[in-house]
């Protein structure tokens, strides 16, 4: 009888999170020494570009032109590919398919590169398209947006969505790079500038206390564009995301845990019964004051954090609830919708339920079990909050 045959293969990653402004300007060397880091090396590109930017910043496909016209050891095979923004992106799969194409035509390979420019949707799919192909190209993510520079783009999860559930096709492949340019962000939207700031609440009240006391102090300047203090968010967010996925033992998520999508059950079925109208940060914020909530409820967290919480994110500008939340929960002998989140997310990660919540600022803890009924009180208190909070102001 022949044995099986038992192997442990160890794998190791490394990639830089770098910070920068005029990341496209001629004088700026970080994307040139990125892509080419010795001496005499040269690179091949396929750049993919968010077309939102461009309705912002209609000098950009030019100067990400000049750039690489102005290198002569990087080749750009084609002008940059435009992709709509948005999340509308990842429930397409023309776009995927565009890409791939493109890979195919103009002979892009495992030591090439994809750069994907733009939002954190746009940057989960084409993370998706460069991970499959060739079973994977090398990728270098500039992202656009609050929310992907601090959290979405500096991870290791790339994905679409399918089957109206979100990120229901995706990949683990780490990026070779990213590389965020400030200078991106003085085009937001006032609301995409709030939106991206829910995912430094979150890992705040989960791994640092200290980042929550900076939260609280600089909700106003944060929510009235000061860049020196959204940088550091983006800064201390990045930070404690990448020591996550570094240090805590599962970077694939082979287990049933994903400690750092607290408030994301219920925001990830917010986004999918909104049509995708609710954007990921302000469905975040909502999943994290009703679970801030149901650890109230259930004795968890004391009054005063709880308020302080929720106090915090209305400074920095989100709402706590959306009519979404509550659909179905007044009507005799229906289910609400929402509590379909929970069984979506435990499919998701397979085995199971597995929620993070908190017994305090800074405090995470995982529970397995979250109690229905309970749920849909902390709904109710949530809606009562926000409407008392709403008119007293």
């Amino acid at each position: 009888m022949l044995l099986p045959i038992k192997q442990n293969v160890q794998v190791t990653f490394n990639y830089q999170v770098a910070f920068t402004n005029g990341l496209f300007h001629p004088e700026n060397s970080l994307l040139k020494d990125t892509l080419c880091p010795s001496p005499g090396s040269k690179a091949k590109l396929l750049c993919i570009v968010d077309e939102g930017l461009i309705q912002h910043n209609p000098e950009l496909l030019f100067d990400i032109e000049d750039y690489f016209n102005s290198q002569d050891n990087l080749h750009s095979v084609r002008s940059p590919l435009l992709v709509p923004g948005g999340e509308a992106v990842k429930n397409d799969n023309k776009h995927i398919n565009e890409i791939q194409r493109l890979v195919h035509e103009y002979g892009i390979d495992r030591h090439s590169f994809i750069l994907a420019i733009g939002g954190g949707a746009v940057i989960d799919m084409v993370g998706y398209a460069a991970a499959v192909a060739h079973r994977g190209v090398r990728l270098i993510r500039i992202p656009t947006s609050v929310l992907s520079q601090n959290d979405s783009a500096v991870g290791v999860k790339n994905g679409i969505n399918a089957y109206g559930k979100k990120n229901f096709l995706g990949t683990f492949a780490p990026p070779y790079a990213v590389l965020n340019d400030f200078d991106f962000l003085t085009t937001l939207s006032d609301r995409d500038w709030g939106s991206g700031m829910s995912e430094a609440v979150k890992v705040a009240l989960l791994k640092d206390p200290d980042f929550f006391d900076f939260l609280e102090e600089s909700a106003d300047k944060l929510r009235n564009r000061d860049m020196p203090a959204m940088q550091n968010l983006i800064y201390r967010c990045a930070e404690l995301h990448l020591d996550h996925i570094a240090n805590g033992g599962d970077p694939f998520e082979a287990g049933t845990s994903r400690p750092l999508d607290f408030g994301h059950w219920s925001a990830h079925k917010l986004e999918q019964l909104s049509d995708y109208e609710i954007r990921h940060g302000e469905a975040v914020a909502v999943g994290l004051a009703l679970d801030v909530t149901y650890a109230y409820f259930t004795g968890l967290v004391q009054k005063k954090d709880w308020v302080r919480i929720l106090d915090v994110l209305r400074h920095l500008g989100f709402s706590l609830f959306v009519p979404e939340l509550a659909l179905g929960l007044d009507e005799a002998g229906k289910k609400p919708a929402i509590l379909e989140g929970l069984n979506e997310f435990r499919e998701h990660l397979g085995g199971q339920l597995t929620i993070m919540l908190i017994e305090g600022i800074g405090k995470g803890f995982e529970t397995h079990e979250m109690d229905e009924y309970r749920i849909l009180q902390s709904i109710r208190m949530l809606r009562e909050y926000e409407t008392s909070t709403t008119i007293s102001k």
